[in-house]
């Protein structure tokens, strides 16, 4: 892997502009199970709800055998086989609202090689910058890795030690079924096969299950935060994944407040361990 190659792609940088329209809105709240009003026009738009706007429109021809657009352009061509969203970092100046006319402009900032116990890692971060008529909104530090396919007889789902997660203040169960999965995986115009082709990450990638979103899993965190404080404003968050969490079992959202301006979030999965570790600052 010639990493001087694949840090040549720092720097690059591309745009793409978008509507936030109201159905993908009502869609998403639907999926996650919340009983909203339906949005009109200058509703916000809740926390991470953004990632449904700016949606990959690679053309059917370009899409790999992932499910996911080939390698290259934007996104520098890692020559690993198995992409995930590691986490990111998100600061939230003001809502984005329905009719606004928005703006992403997306920037590669490190791209880094790591060693653990699967073999190499690539980590790339983008940096996205969202604006609206009122100037800018979002600032996200979008983490991706890159993994190689497990050795013959090895467990696609090794990670690194697990850390039991901690008791919550409090905590939603998730009940993380294909339709669920299929739902946000369409809200995304998401097609990487892991998250719905059972006989593709069963018998091409080796997971025991469809894997849940990265992005689904904050979204639920923050959905448990609207939830248990619902005139709470977010301005930042941050989220990391530690080991994935498949649709054969169920997990728990789980949270705690840490002083009067911080949360805790976490979630747990059916053996009591820690999945994906995230906090937020709130007004």
């Amino acid at each position: 892997m010639d990493l001087d190659h694949l840090r040549e792609w720092i720097g690059r940088s591309e745009q793409r502009s978008d509507e936030v329209t109201a159905t993908p809105i009502a869609a998403l709240g639907a999926t996650l199970d919340r009983d909203d009003p339906l949005p009109l026009p200058g509703s916000d738009l809740p926390p991470l709800w953004h990632w449904m706007y700016f949606t990959p429109l690679a053309r059917a021809s370009e899409i790999g055998d992932d499910g996911h657009p080939r390698r290259g352009g934007f996104l520098p061509p890692v020559p690993l086989p198995r992409r995930m969203w590691a986490g990111g970092r998100l600061q939230f100046h003001h809502p984005l609202q329905v009719g606004d006319e928005v703006t992403r402009l997306s920037r590669i900032t490190d791209v880094e090689v790591k060693h653990g116990k699967s073999g190499a890692l690539v980590f790339v971060t983008v940096r996205h910058e969202i604006t609206n008529a009122r100037g800018l909104a979002i600032v996200e530090d979008h983490d991706i890795v890159y993994r190689d396919a497990p050795a013959p007889g090895a467990s696609a789902a090794a990670a690194a030690a697990p850390q039991p997660a901690p008791a919550a203040e409090f905590e939603r169960k998730i009940e993380p079924d294909p339709v669920l999965l299929f739902r946000y995986s369409a809200l995304t115009f998401n097609g990487h096969r892991i998250h719905y082709d059972r006989s593709y990450v069963t018998g091409v990638e080796g997971y025991p299950g469809l894997i849940v979103h990265g992005p689904l899993i904050a979204t639920l965190l923050l959905d448990l935060l609207r939830r248990q404080l619902p005139q709470s404003r977010v301005t930042r968050f941050a989220f990391k994944a530690l080991r994935p969490v498949f649709d054969i079992h169920t997990f728990s959202v789980c949270g705690r407040r840490d002083g009067a301006h911080a949360v805790q979030l976490w979630t747990r999965d059916h053996e009591g361990w820690n999945t994906m570790q995230a906090s937020a600052e709130i007004d």
